[in-house]
């Protein structure tokens, strides 16, 4: 095969030689304009997911190549796990190019967030991780809220160079590119979107005029999220579709919390409160005593308490205690990649079991 072809769904070199490596299409689709692999064939139609053998490090060098060029970067973290998408010394992988920041997903939070305080806080969160920006945007890729205002900021910044958009896995990226490629070409779809991490592979370039492109790049792997460790159903339960409402649980000391089966909050110190619940609005949540905690769970982990299922069960790490005083009112426990609980009054101490590689964390609540 002389001439190269590249899968307008997820970026790879197209090969014709072995149906099992990754880029496989069968020679006859070479004929149509737009190649699609056969993994983003079936991903985009039957929803089967395929197993690739790149590794998060050659990933993470796909990226890392951004350095070399002369463009300008789109910078997208996932607003409601941004502890799990935000990428610290992301100057590190990207050199010094212009980066705007995008807080993507901003429809699953709830109505009332007040955005310019998001945008705030984004930002200093972003400052916090070493990233200094030039512009920030809340928008919603699904909906398309905020993309006009953004890609009008684009075209002021940008001043003619290829534009890079580069983020952890399922931050939206790709469903970003999407909505861009719509609006100014009439054609929907091209990009190759999915719940599961690592579905493009490669850099996708869309034309923006004659000389530059936009650039869909693959996801950064972040492995403290929740989404590496679950079967492809309990990613679709813990993804949020759709605005996630808040679920308030009052607890007294000496009370448990089960989001699911695949975290628990042992409620021990501190007077009765409320336990604000942000999660996957298909994510059951269970309250009990903490002296029937440990029966309970042993009893029906990957049965009411689930997710996990018995897919995951097989591959889910231990896990691990970690312990936090909560002394200020308004502070958040979250977990990467699952949600986050506020504790509206503060001053008290709880003990957050979660997944050894997918650690608990402490912050101040930006709603």
């Amino acid at each position: 095969m002389s001439e190269e072809f590249i899968c307008i769904g997820c970026g790879v070199t197209i090969q014709t030689e072995n149906p099992n490596e990754i880029g496989y299409a069968p020679a006859s689709s070479l004929k149509r304009e737009d190649v699609l692999c056969k993994r983003c064939f079936r991903l985009k139609n039957y929803n089967e997911t395929q197993e690739v053998s790149i590794t998060d490090d050659d990933f993470f060098e796909m990226v890392r190549s951004i350095r070399d060029t002369n463009g300008i970067v789109v910078y997208i973290v996932d607003v409601f796990d941004v502890s799990g998408s935000m990428i610290h010394n992301l100057p590190r992988i990207v050199g010094n190019r212009p980066i705007i920041l995008v807080g993507n997903k901003i429809d699953l939070l709830p109505k009332s967030t007040n955005h310019r305080k998001v945008e705030q806080w984004l930002r200093k969160m972003a400052k916090e991780a070493g990233v200094r920006v030039i512009d920030t945007h809340l928008v919603s890729s699904k909906k398309g809220t905020g993309l006009k205002e953004l890609t009008h900021a684009l075209e002021n910044h940008r001043k003619g160079k290829d534009v890079y958009i580069v983020g952890t896995t399922n931050v939206g990226k790709s469903t970003f590119v999407n909505q861009v490629i719509a609006a100014s070409t009439g054609m929907n779809h091209v990009v190759t979107t999915s719940y599961f991490p690592g579905t493009t592979l490669g850099f996708i370039e869309i034309p923006l005029d004659d000389q530059t492109f936009l650039i869909d790049t693959p996801g950064i792997v972040n492995r403290h999220q929740m989404i590496h460790y679950l079967s492809e159903e309990d990613v679709k339960k813990i993804t949020p579709k759709k605005e996630v409402k808040a679920r308030v649980y009052q607890l007294e000391s000496e009370q448990t919390l089960f989001i699911g089966g695949l975290v628990r909050i042992d409620f021990t110190h501190g007077e009765k409160q409320s336990f604000v619940c942000y999660f996957s609005n298909d994510i059951p949540i269970h309250r009990t005593k903490l002296s029937n905690a440990d029966e309970l769970y042993q009893t029906h982990i990957g049965k009411m308490l689930a997710p996990p299922d018995a897919q995951s069960l097989a591959t889910l790490p231990e896990l691990r205690e970690q312990s936090f005083k909560i002394p200020e009112a308004n502070t958040d426990v979250v977990l990467p990649g699952l949600g986050w609980i506020t504790f509206p009054k503060g001053n008290c101490s709880v003990h957050v079991y979660s997944p050894v590689t997918v650690p608990a964390s402490v912050r101040k609540s930006f709603l």
